[in-house]
């Protein structure tokens, strides 16, 4: 057992080494039972000025997201769920209501893991507030994991969070909804025009009555936003025609489909392939292991 006491400050540097070890097995992929053993260890966790303890399944499972260590992210979530998905101690994150599995999960575009979280979180109380949540004003901006994955122009991230029931009316600490951040970065550059097109895709599919800060500037820009979006999605988005048949019809399909199981209940739509709004099939695959 370490001790955390002034005066032992080799006992320190050695509860330093040992939490370390613990961060660094999780990166190596090291096996599920020999995290968990870690974990448990009282000799394995240090945090200045506090009593030893042991890592939480919510702090492993930031550990688990962020080297990508799918196997033990899929155990933490089936076996402990609710404590897996509670928020880290302060160290790991400062804002008690924000979701930072989540966010963390778009921003290291850790899609198989945000499956199963979302899997997972969908079938916990207050799950609509979870997956809409602000991310923390120190690191994300106060952006929600949708304004997060539109910014970083993760499409089939986009995709999945908008089928597990997150908002595309939400706004963030700007006022801004994931359709304005989009747009906004459309305007900017060029760069990755279709990733960007790709994600003003998703967000209509299931934004019924489009309200949001930059349509003001597609009315006062018809010209250049004709050339960005073309005609026919210009022109519905600035409001002078209305939705496709098309689109209404997807959107009422999509609306009636269980967050808990998509994107699986896309798959079995008895549509063409063509039609469907899918990610890739690692995902489609990967994200209903959980049981």
């Amino acid at each position: 057992m370490c001790n955390n006491s002034p005066s032992s400050q080799d006992n320190q540097r050695q509860c330093k080494f040992l939490s370390y070890m613990f961060y660094q097995a999780v990166r190596d992929r090291k096996p599920v039972w020999m995290l968990e053993e870690m974990r448990t260890m009282e000799s394995f966790y240090w945090e200045e000025n506090t009593k030893l303890r042991t890592y939480t399944p919510s702090e492993a499972l930031l550990y688990a997201v962020v080297h990508n260590h799918l196997p033990y992210a899929q155990y933490l979530l089936s076996r402990y769920a609710d404590e897996a998905l509670e928020m880290p101690g302060d160290r790991f994150c400062c804002c008690p209501s924000s979701a930072p599995h989540l966010t963390m999960a778009v921003r290291y575009d850790r899609k198989d893991i945000l499956g199963l979280i979302l899997k997972i979180a969908s079938q916990l109380p207050g799950f609509k507030s979870y997956v809409n949540r602000k991310g923390c004003f120190h690191v994300e901006d106060g952006k929600t994991p949708l304004h997060l994955a539109c910014e970083l122009l993760r499409a089939e991230s986009v995709l999945m969070l908008l089928g597990s029931g997150a908002s595309p009316k939400i706004v963030d600490s700007k006022g801004l909804t994931p359709l304005d951040v989009i747009l906004e970065q459309l305007q900017v550059s060029k760069i990755n025009v279709e990733s960007k097109k790709l994600c003003i895709d998703h967000l209509l599919l299931f934004t019924s009555n489009l309200q949001f800060k930059m349509k003001r500037d597609l009315n006062d820009n018809p010209a250049e936003w004709n050339r960005l979006l073309g005609e026919d999605k210009y022109n519905y988005l600035s409001g002078k025609t209305p939705a496709t048949l098309f689109l209404i019809s997807m959107q009422g399909v999509l609306k009636c489909l269980p967050p808990s199981n998509f994107p699986a209940s896309v798959k079995e739509l008895p549509i063409p392939q063509s039609l469907k709004p899918l990610p890739s099939e690692r995902l489609t695959l990967r994200s209903v292991d959980v049981q």
